[in-house]
């Protein structure tokens, strides 16, 4: 009986230090010289370093690149290796087996200063790669690397959705499903308007179409809220016709009619158009005989903005609603959400808005299991 107890005994245990391997692994990215992969990301060609068999561990996108990227290095080493070596034959005079080893050394280092190969690193003997990724912004492609490395991000709205489609890029499934869960939380009247904003910069993306439909959902319940905001004026021109002519969007017509003016103004001082011609493209949006006659005549018509025709036939509807038929608007935006992005004609200013809002993504198992999406 004694000697079945002792069978059934575990004398092991299990010790994890997780926080402990993603801080060590975060210094490791952190260093230049440890790594052997430089991404040069964005416009401004802003480095971001990676040890290559950590991306190809996990994700089998980077692990395609990265190979794909070596072979191609290894077929023009060995092209030029070949070339200069012809050339020493055909021009030297002296025994071939002499001058061999040393004529092999050279042609590596002329080749390598010419730039034709990624420089060696000394430390490790690999080439160093270098490439470049147009694609996403320098913050963005900076967290995923480092949630590469650690297993660990800060979600924030304002990376939040380049961090999503650049997940759903590199086939980091894990990271871009904690993404989707984070959008009804960072969603706020204060992060709105980024967000659309945001939307711009990664609309050839399939995850942006999702985040635009639950912000336009956020606008249409808080319509008010969001039509009074600053960083109103500071979106794309579609975008505000895009919202304004949302059937379901819940505010008063005095609101929009304000937010249009503002969004006019501010448009006018930075391009000197006039602003009753920037400000006619709005009216169509605005339900005017929904305004009281008092806002009308005290708040509106001095203005000498809107034409007095719109004006006249609002009042005459609310005195008599038979006597007058109301033009429908041309455009209706009910469940259209992508397709006017596409289209973008004005772009939105860079927006400077702090927030609070964010969360932190821990992640122990290594993501990357799917094969690069379409796009």
């Amino acid at each position: 009986m004694g000697d079945c107890f002792e069978d059934d005994f575990d004398d092991t245990t299990m010790f994890e230090n997780k926080s402990g391997l993603a801080e060590d692994m975060r210094f490791l990215a952190s260093m230049p010289e440890l790594c052997d992969v430089t991404f040069l990301v964005g416009d401004t060609r802003e480095p971001v370093c990676a040890v290559r068999a950590v991306l190809a561990a996990r994700s089998k996108v980077f692990k395609k690149m990265l190979l794909s990227n070596m072979a191609a290095s290894r077929k023009r080493e060995a092209i030029h290796k070949e070339s200069k070596f012809k050339a020493f034959i055909k021009r030297s005079s002296e025994p071939l087996m002499a001058m061999q080893t040393q004529q092999k050394s050279r042609v590596t280092s002329q080749i390598s200063t010419a730039g034709l190969l990624p420089p060696i690193n000394e430390s490790t003997g690999q080439h160093h790669q270098t490439l470049i990724v147009e694609e996403f912004e320098p913050d963005v492609f900076r967290q995923l690397i480092e949630y590469i490395h650690t297993g660990c991000v800060t979600l924030q709205p304002r990376t939040l959705l380049g961090l999503m489609n650049a997940a759903d890029y590199y086939g980091l499934d894990e990271l871009k499903y904690a993404c989707n869960g984070f959008i009804q939380c960072c969603i706020t009247v204060d992060t709105v308007c980024a967000l659309l904003a945001t939307a711009e910069r990664y609309i050839q993306y399939k995850c942006t179409k999702f985040l635009i439909q639950k912000v336009l959902e956020y606008v249409d319940d808080h319509g008010n809220e969001v039509l009074n905001l600053g960083s109103f004026a500071t979106l794309p021109q579609h975008v505000v016709r895009l919202i304004m002519a949302r059937e379901e969007l819940k505010a008063d017509e005095f609101s929009k009619f304000q937010a249009a003016l503002m969004w006019s103004k501010k448009y006018c001082d930075n391009t000197g158009l006039s602003l009753k011609e920037v400000l006619n493209t709005f009216l169509e949006y605005i339900r005017f005989h929904m305004i009281p006659a008092n806002i009308l005549m005290q708040e509106i018509h001095p203005l000498g903005l809107v034409p007095n025709s719109i004006i006249m036939t609002a009042l005459a509807y609310q005195a008599d609603p038979t006597s007058v038929v109301l033009k429908v608007s041309p455009q209706k935006a009910k469940k259209r959400t992508i397709g006017v992005y596409k289209t973008s004609s004005i772009q939105s200013s860079t927006m400077d808005t702090r927030y609070s809002s964010n969360t932190t993504l821990s992640s122990t198992n290594s993501t990357g299991s799917t094969d690069r999406p379409s796009h």
